[in-house]
């Protein structure tokens, strides 16, 4: 559905934080639109707010995400979770895609947040897909931090 266009390139964001819990705890969490994840996440998300479900698979979740005072993305992410390691939401409002993944680290779990997306052709892409994964990614260890200290409680 989401084919690339000529001179448009996949852009991704990738974000990983070895946190404190088992990775269902982590993936159970992740996957709490309603509790965890309305706590867990930066001052980039506004708007926020469950549409349907709530937890896990077949939740439908809207936020405006902030990358920039400029850049503000309108989501309508549609969750499913295909396995016991992974979450994964697609924005009905473009090409994004994020992939929560988790799995044993040493005492704890890795949670690697990982989003593509179809960027922009021309200057402008070049541009977005220089500097636009590194805001993403600045944005995911802020709510990878939260997500862990959430854990700890």
């Amino acid at each position: 559905m989401w084919g690339k266009m000529k001179g448009m390139g996949q852009v991704t964001a990738t974000a990983e934080k070895t946190v404190g819990a088992s990775p269902q705890r982590v993936l159970d969490a992740i996957g709490d639109y309603e509790g965890v994840r309305a706590r867990t996440l930066t001052g980039h998300f506004s708007e926020y707010e469950v549409r349907k479900g709530g937890k896990g698979d077949g939740t439908v979740v809207h936020w405006k995400l902030a990358a920039t005072s400029r850049r503000v993305r309108d989501c309508l992410m549609s969750v499913s979770v295909p396995d016991e390691n992974t979450l994964i939401e697609r924005d009905a409002n473009s090409s994004l895609v994020t992939t929560w993944t988790v799995s044993p680290a040493g005492e704890g779990t890795c949670v690697r947040i990982t989003t593509t997306w179809s960027g922009a052709g021309g200057v402008k892409g070049f541009f977005e897909r220089t500097f636009a994964p590194r805001g993403l990614e600045r944005i995911y260890d802020e709510q990878l931090a939260k997500l862990d200290s959430e854990l700890a409680r």
